[in-house]
């Protein structure tokens, strides 16, 4: 089968559109014809590498999919050939005290489908049914793989581990990646009082508002704490997402009204932060981490997707064989929303 195929760390000369074997099915897995695949920036810090991340070449990349049941294992129940599934793109054991609690995001040998694992930008994999979710016939195989990780994170983060509450005002720190871009989208539907962006990138920040940002503030002015303030009629917000890191996060705890909270799951800019203890004691502030989502968190998510309460956004779609192009249009940091492999 075809598939997009890391060969060793460095850069995406080190990518290619190649033939590898097809899975084997275990008995507790099935095979997944793949109709559509998601790109994250999660790939090209794969791509990338670093200490610890330990991986089989060639590497299959991709995080998101969706397809259809080719195969089934001879332990599965409750799914049959031609079915329609999205993957949940994170793999747990089911076995361990946090898997048991249903806190499977936490699990002890936790791991992600195109980072520890071969992943979905190929023709088919083979996945333990635990991860499948049945999608309603009619349901968009792009728009399914499209949401999936980045969707269950903003949700685990924001509803689950955030709380975020009707008619709190929230302050998104980047507007054009997948993963803020659900964020905007699902503090919407959580009845958000206001959702300001921040941004570098105009055409970003319209896109931002089109999908439900009220305010939106170029950040390359260097005043633009100054400007939220003034937005916030100088209360400030009660929640702030940032997964930029070293280069907001001091800002971003300015910018929160007393007892608010500070939301990450990520840190583009780097993870070494420099950061003021007194905001936090003085304005009784909480910083919330959380990574990916517990399968019961996808389902959620994925079943407002269906019922058409979320709306993820694609940027571009290709070709399986146009895998390498898109990843270098991710890389160039101009895409506004997600990019669709279609095997």
């Amino acid at each position: 089968m075809k598939a997009i195929v890391l060969h060793h760390h460095g850069t995406l000369d080190d990518v290619s559109y190649a033939d590898v074997p097809e899975p084997e099915v275990g008995p507790d897995e099935l095979l997944i014809e793949i109709k559509a695949a998601a790109l994250n920036r999660l790939d090209l810090w794969v791509l990338e590498g670093w200490r610890g991340l330990k991986l089989q070449f060639p590497h299959i990349m991709g995080c998101d999919g969706a397809g259809v049941i080719t195969a089934v294992g001879n332990n599965v129940n409750g799914f049959n050939l031609g079915d329609h599934v999205c993957i949940n793109p994170t793999r747990s054991c089911g076995r361990c005290d946090y898997c048991l609690m249903g806190r499977d995001n936490l699990c002890d040998h936790f791991a992600i489908f195109g980072e520890h694992l071969p992943g979905f930008f190929a023709q088919y994999q083979a996945i333990p049914s635990r991860n499948l979710v049945m999608m309603p016939p009619e349901a968009s195989f792009e728009v399914a793989a499209a949401a999936s990780l980045v969707y269950v994170t903003a949700w685990h983060s924001l509803i689950e581990a955030g709380r975020f509450q009707a008619g709190e005002d929230i302050l998104i720190i980047g507007a054009g990646g997948g993963v803020n871009t659900a964020y905007i989208d699902i503090a919407r539907f959580a009845g958000a009082g206001k959702i300001y962006v921040i941004s570098a990138n105009d055409r970003k920040l319209s896109t931002a508002r089109q999908l439900g940002a009220d305010v939106s503030i170029n950040r390359t002015d260097q005043n633009w704490v100054h400007q939220l303030f003034e937005a916030t009629n100088r209360r400030g917000v009660d929640v702030v997402v940032d997964n930029v890191g070293a280069a907001t996060y001091r800002d971003s705890l300015r910018t929160l009204k007393k007892g608010g909270r500070l939301l990450t799951v990520g840190n583009t800019s780097g993870s070494t932060i420099n950061l003021d203890n007194r905001y936090l004691f003085g304005k009784h502030l909480q910083i919330i981490g959380s990574t990916m989502g517990t399968l019961n968190d996808y389902k959620q998510v994925m079943n407002h997707i269906f019922q058409g309460r979320l709306h993820p956004l694609i940027d571009r779609t290709y070709p399986l064989s146009g895998g390498i192009a898109a990843l270098r249009y991710l890389e160039a940091g101009e895409v506004a929303g997600k990019l669709v492999l279609q095997p």
